[in-house]
């Protein structure tokens, strides 16, 4: 007669391979048991009162799961690890966030940070395991303490990964009282409804046609190529058949160096004027950009011109 499963065997399956003291407790084992577990080596003691059902090493799940565990009951992850669960930022944390009741007091851990947080701010997954707080208000717990770069690459991203949208981070933000970057989300999240989809889009936006009183260009509009493939430009400015390409890297890959002469060459062929900026224009040189394809636009056509934005402008130092 084939041996039967331990009654911890499904508690642990379900929490990739962790369980809690309190839940051997419950099904009938000790803590001694337990403790001989570990002596033996067929545990490990993760945290306190925490336990691995498998030898070897422990993975960034098994590690989460310990650390909510530990933190008991209400306990979630939140802030950067409920980002990382839900696929909004690709590293690792190296420190496991848990928010608990504020209620609540939980002994700290090496690896562990703790959040004391109110009822009021706790929204969590309904069916996500491990429990975590929903990824909006994930976002809005992390970026209380972010800066202002990493606020705008985080926003943009759970955007345009579909992990979010912008009308579910507007509403966690309305039912959140305070918030300290309250303007520049909501500056983003309309931004993001535009087409903005970098924090480089959002730049030029910003510092190269709002500040320098250039007409507004539509964003990432589906064109049909020659062949019938589909294409995205990031800015074009249509009236005047002009495209601004804005690339965030460094460094290209030969291969993607090719791709993007290739898309240039195309855009010359069927008549478009096409710059390229990378983030030294932008945000070293927002000034002279603006002027470059203010002169670009003039000469297909627009009536207006570049406007300067302060005393330091580069326009005003050109024309003075």
């Amino acid at each position: 007669m084939p041996a039967q499963p331990a009654p911890w065997r499904d508690v642990a399956d379900h929490q990739h391979g962790v369980v809690a003291r309190h839940q051997l407790m419950a099904l009938g084992l000790s803590r001694s048991q337990a403790r001989q577990k570990v002596v033996n080596g067929r545990w490990q003691l993760l945290l306190p009162g925490v336990y691995c059902t498998f030898t070897g090493p422990v993975d960034a799940m098994a590690t989460i799961w310990a650390a909510v565990l530990y933190a008991g009951p209400g306990a979630a992850a939140s802030h950067g690890t409920a980002l990382w669960l839900a696929g909004a930022v690709d590293e690792r944390p190296v420190v496991v966030d848990i928010s608990i009741p504020a209620t609540r007091r939980v002994r700290r851990q090496v690896g562990v940070r703790l959040h004391r947080t109110s009822a009021a701010f706790v929204s969590l997954h309904p069916v996500a395991s491990p429990p975590r707080s929903r990824v909006e208000v994930a976002l809005l717990d992390h970026t209380d303490a972010a800066t202002v770069d990493v606020v705008v690459d985080l926003v943009l991203r759970v955007i345009q990964r579909r992990v979010t949208t912008a009308a579910r981070l507007r509403s966690a933000l309305a039912a959140r009282p305070r918030h300290r970057f309250r303007a520049l989300l909501l500056d983003v999240l309309k931004e993001a409804n535009d087409g903005v989809q970098s924090t480089l889009e959002r730049r030029y936006r910003h510092d190269v046609e709002v500040r320098h009183a250039l007409p507004r260009g539509q964003r990432h509009q589906p064109e049909t190529t020659p062949t019938g493939a589909r294409r995205y430009r990031d800015v074009r400015y249509g009236p005047w058949s002009t495209l601004v390409e804005l690339d965030g890297r460094e460094a290209h890959p030969t291969s993607e160096a090719f791709r993007d002469h290739r898309r240039d060459n195309a855009a010359t062929v069927a008549g478009d004027a096409s710059l390229r900026y990378g983030w030294r224009d932008v945000a070293a040189r927002p000034c002279i950009v603006a002027a470059e394809v203010g002169r670009v636009l003039q000469s297909r056509g627009w009536p207006g011109g570049p406007e300067s934005c302060g005393p330091e402008c580069a326009l005003v130092t050109r024309s003075s």
